[in-house]
């Protein structure tokens, strides 16, 4: 007979829950219609378990780590090929000072997320601090204080709901970051009044990571309703080929408060190609990138999936036209699809200096048509 342990009940748990995502979120309930919807969805729910695993089975405030939270072989929730994210466990219980080093980035924020503690989705963002208004010295070595008493520089105040800290990290380079190991930021957070060492592990709190980790995945799957019922930002169009106005998020919960994002999905035949025009707007940073449905991006590390304006040549006068496409058609700015009718169109826009920009286009023509445009 076995023993019996809360830990082994957390266990069970999450099993059943794994059970009933390929049961119900891999299913046609969620809109999913074929073999490579189904085996995508296994995909992205291996990589979720890799992140909720990862993130939230082992975590202490009073302690607590910087964890990359995305990489080229574990994508979720929207990731970038040009920026690395990190995020550690805070508490409203503790102030904390991180210290590091920018590493080349062109752009470094720290933003606090809320209500996340049992491992859910954020629900709104409590605060961000970008390298605009905290100070980087000439070898890009920067020190922030979250918490405590208020500072004139360098701080960011603690949301009484606070729970985690999330740091983003952008680049501009021929290639792309996420896939670069030598452009990994080095960061160390400390709680300033950490307290005694931690308890043990205990059966109470192994049940408690396993659970976490079990709600990390089930907010992200189950928790989530299908894009075509649920309400979306006003960044987000549900109709092919057809972007919204770019726009800030506003407080919404895992987006940058200070970029501005513009998405839909694309959907073309095996012999179509997608035209994008546009115009990189004044800002800091900014970048297209592709997404399966399930908000992972395609393979940035092997292949040309994504742009930022490094990585753009522009029209003469000014503008950009890019090609998405199956095949390199053997024109700038191809951006490869993998061979995929459908998935997502994703703009950001770091910092931007205009209220007003440009809202991107795109135009389904013929993949063999291109070379007599």
């Amino acid at each position: 007979m076995s023993i019996q342990t809360e830990s082994r009940k957390a266990l069970r748990e999450l099993l059943d829950l794994l059970s009933e995502v390929d049961e119900r979120w891999v299913s046609p309930e969620w809109n999913l219609a074929n073999e490579a919807d189904v085996f995508g969805a296994h995909r992205a729910l291996m990589h979720m378990l890799e992140g909720g695993i990862g993130g939230m089975f082992e975590q202490d405030p009073s302690r607590p780590e910087f964890r990359r939270i995305v990489s080229p072989s574990r994508k979720f929730t929207g990731d970038n090929g040009d920026a690395i994210y990190f995020d550690a466990c805070i508490s409203p219980d503790h102030a904390y000072v991180v210290r590091g080093n920018t590493n080349g980035a062109i752009y470094v924020s720290m933003t606090i997320e809320c209500n996340t503690q049992d491992g859910k989705m954020a629900n709104r963002t409590g605060g961000v601090l970008n390298d605009e208004i905290f100070d980087v010295d000439a070898d890009g070595n920067f020190e922030i204080w979250i918490g405590g008493p208020k500072r004139a520089r360098n701080w960011l105040a603690m949301d009484p709901e606070a729970t985690r800290v999330t740091t983003r990290h952008y680049f501009e380079e021929a290639e792309c970051a996420a896939a670069n190991p030598a452009r990994e930021p080095l960061m160390r957070i400390e709680a300033i009044d950490a307290g005694p060492p931690p308890a043990p592990p205990s059966d109470e709190s192994v049940a408690a990571g396993i659970r976490r980790a079990a709600q990390f995945v089930r907010s992200r799957t189950l928790e989530m309703l299908p894009m075509s019922e649920a309400d979306q930002p006003p960044f987000v169009s549900r109709i092919p080929n057809q972007f919204p106005k770019p726009v800030k998020p506003g407080d919404f919960g895992l987006a940058a408060f200070d970029a501005a994002y513009s998405m839909a999905p694309y959907l073309i035949g095996p012999d179509d190609a997608l035209v994008l025009t546009g115009r990189w707007p004044e800002c800091r940073c900014a970048n297209v990138c592709l997404w399966t449905r399930f908000q992972q991006t395609y393979d940035y590390a092997n292949r040309q999936v994504s742009r930022n304006r490094a990585q753009t040549q522009l029209e003469p006068d000014g503008s950009f036209r890019m090609i998405l496409a199956h095949e390199d058609p053997g024109l700038p700015n191809w951006i490869d699809t993998e061979g995929r009718l459908f998935g997502m169109v994703f703009w950001r826009f770091m910092l931007p200096q205009t209220e007003e920009i440009v809202t991107p286009k795109a135009e389904r023509v013929p993949f063999a048509s291109l070379k007599q445009r």
